[in-house]
């Protein structure tokens, strides 16, 4: 090729700006070959594996306990799952398709808005009993949130609310911190302080009585979800028939929390 593909040290091999544009023209060669291939093949014959990352608390509650009826209808398709809160990179870990919250980083990669869903704030009764109740985000200078820390930037994200015009952040105490979702509503549900989270996360326990919804009027704007994919996805057709599966699935999930009482 006349360029550098590869960077190597003692410890690591990485692909250059270079070797990336070499690797996804090629898997765009590969993936368009293969979906020539199955074009005239019955559905129930349609093979092969799609690998899909999502984040960890989407993939176990929405995305797992429904594969069974995605397989009665492909059963020669396999599906290699990886579950994170991190942003995982589609090109270098070869990852087909993505589940993604939040707002979206310009990286080349393709997009399907698939759903939003109400951000509410809660905190354990315990929780409340001990500091009271906050009605508006001055109250927060009295009170201590479980702080998220981003898996991508390692800081510690900032109180926000949306007014319908903007959104606004505020620094607020903390005495343990989180970076993933799990040990993020664990932490709130053991009274440590309160967090800000989907409304799909906590429906169970809010329904239970563990958690409770706190200043409604200042929540953080609606979480967007969105499929991304490397543009040699978009034309392969295992990948299409999951994309669609999958966003069906997002929307139906995300529409049950936004009208359930």
């Amino acid at each position: 090729m006349g360029v550098r593909l590869l960077n190597r040290t003692t410890r690591n091999v990485s692909l250059t700006y270079e070797g990336e544009a070499l690797l996804e023209r090629c898997l765009d060669l590969l993936a368009s070959s293969e979906d020539i291939d199955s074009m005239f093949r019955d559905d129930h014959e349609l093979a092969g594996r799609i690998k899909v990352d999502a984040p960890s608390r989407i993939g176990r509650q929405i995305i797992a306990p429904a594969l069974p009826d995605f397989f009665a209808s492909w059963p020669n398709l396999q599906i290699e799952l990886g579950f994170s809160d991190r942003p995982v990179d589609l090109i270098q870990e070869q990852v087909d398709i993505a589940l993604r919250a939040g707002p979206l980083v310009d990286s080349g990669l393709k997009a399907r808005r698939v759903g939003k869903v109400r951000q509410i704030n809660v905190a354990s009764p315990s929780y409340l009993a001990r500091h009271g109740t906050p009605a508006t985000p001055d109250d927060l200078d009295h009170h201590l949130q479980v702080a998220y820390t981003s898996p991508s930037t390692r800081r510690v994200l900032d109180w926000e609310w949306f007014d319908g015009e903007k959104t606004h952040h505020r620094p607020v105490r903390w005495q343990v911190s989180a970076n993933n979702a799990e040990a993020y509503i664990a932490c709130a549900l053991a009274g440590l302080g309160l967090i800000q989270i989907p409304a799909y996360d906590v429906a169970r326990h809010i329904a239970a009585g563990e958690l409770v919804p706190v200043m409604d009027d200042h929540r953080p704007e609606d979480m967007v979800f969105s499929l991304v994919y490397p543009g040699r996805s978009g034309s392969n057709r295992r990948i299409r028939i999951f994309s669609d599966w999958l966003a069906d699935q997002i929307a139906r999930a995300t529409a049950q929390v936004e009208t359930s009482p």
